[in-house]
């Protein structure tokens, strides 16, 4: 999918084609996954004890009620710290080709898995121990034996969460069914015309996948609140970032690669699943998706080197109506969400512990 996409756009450029067209979206390519390690995948991703004080799940921050994401401006993280971007959801995050708002890991899941783990600001958790807590769950023991995995390995933790994160594709959307409204169909005119969004939310993501600069206003609480400024301070440092004590500013994509041609730049986030994950944005300053869309009629932030748009009141609640179109049911049953209530064998977090924090 992603190959036969690129050499699409690549002779779309040759060719000097400059706006894609509606036949550049698409519905989701279906995907594949191993349904006994994705179960085990889904166990661990709603299991505290993967992170170092048995604080947080996965689940903590990609809530299955609000799209997988969070729906708060900036997400929480391991006591002691706060986090300092949004959350975003993973559903059909199988897709992608580099992930996080810096696009800072394009490889795999795998990796993605591992620092959410291990990193002091997320789970903190050293994986040597991670790996003796799943060994002496006798739960565990028998689900990885029965998926062919033998016993539990730190690494294949790492395997079966994305086999979990494989499920959580988009079901049932209004744009993939074509079962739009007419005020949908009349914004996907405007989204992929005289909207020009297609531009960079183009394929079955609608994201490019790119890295790109719209001003959207810093969040100031993030180098105003200790716990946030803590935590955004350990990851610049960690990411090589220059002066980080100084900075005032989240770095986005300069930490990939060239400090300066990229600072404030970010990763076109998917537009699937939208109507569950407000607020928007890398740091959650855009509240709704009334506020996205006027925050792109108006050419955007500074720097973006964006034009104004200019659309009426109906076209801009007409391009709502389509994004609101891709969104599909909600993943939040059985099916994709683990429970200790449907889980008679697992044991859950002592009393005494959880009074300790």
């Amino acid at each position: 999918m992603k190959t036969k996409f690129g050499v699409m756009l690549a002779m779309a450029a040759w060719l000097g084609i400059g706006i894609l067209s509606a036949a550049d979206i698409g519905p989701l390519p279906k995907v594949e996954f191993d349904a006994k390690k994705a179960a085990i995948g889904k166990r661990l991703f709603f299991d505290k004890r993967l992170s170092g004080d048995v604080a947080l799940s996965c689940s903590s921050c990609h809530d299955p009620t609000k799209g997988f994401a969070d729906g708060k401006p900036l997400s929480d993280a391991y006591p002691g710290t706060e986090g300092f971007r949004n959350t975003p959801s993973v559903i059909n995050t199988t897709f992608k080709d580099a992930w996080f708002h810096d696009g800072r890991i394009g490889t795999d899941l795998n990796d993605v898995t591992r620092e959410m783990i291990t990193e002091t600001i997320w789970m903190n958790m050293d994986m040597r121990i991670m790996q003796e807590r799943i060994k002496q769950d006798p739960v565990y023991i028998k689900m990885f034996a029965d998926a062919g995995w033998g016993e539990p390995s730190n690494g294949k933790v790492r395997n079966a969460i994305p086999e979990y994160l494989k499920s959580l594709t988009s079901r049932n959307a209004p744009f993939d069914s074509g079962k739009m409204s007419a005020a949908a169909k009349a914004g996907q005119s405007i989204f992929t015309g005289k909207g020009g969004c297609v531009k960079c939310h183009n394929g079955p993501l609608f994201s490019d996948q790119k890295l790109h600069k719209l001003g959207v206003p810093e969040n100031k609480e993030i180098f105003q609140k200790p716990l946030r400024h803590v935590a955004f301070i350990a990851f610049t440092k960690s990411m090589g970032i220059d002066n980080y004590m100084n900075l005032r500013q989240d770095p986005g994509g300069a930490i990939r690669n060239n400090y300066k041609e990229n600072l404030g730049t970010f990763m076109t986030p998917s537009l699937r699943e939208l109507k569950y994950t407000a607020p928007y944005m890398h740091n959650g300053m855009l509240k709704t998706l009334k506020d996205v869309v006027d925050f792109y009629n108006k050419g955007a932030g500074k720097g973006s080197g964006l034009k104004a748009l200019k659309l009426s009141s109906k076209e801009q609640s007409d391009l709502v109506a389509f994004l609101e179109a891709l969104s599909g049911d909600p993943l939040n049953g059985p099916d994709h969400v683990w429970s200790e209530k449907i889980d008679v064998n697992y044991k859950p977090i002592p009393d005494w512990w959880k009074a300790r924090n």
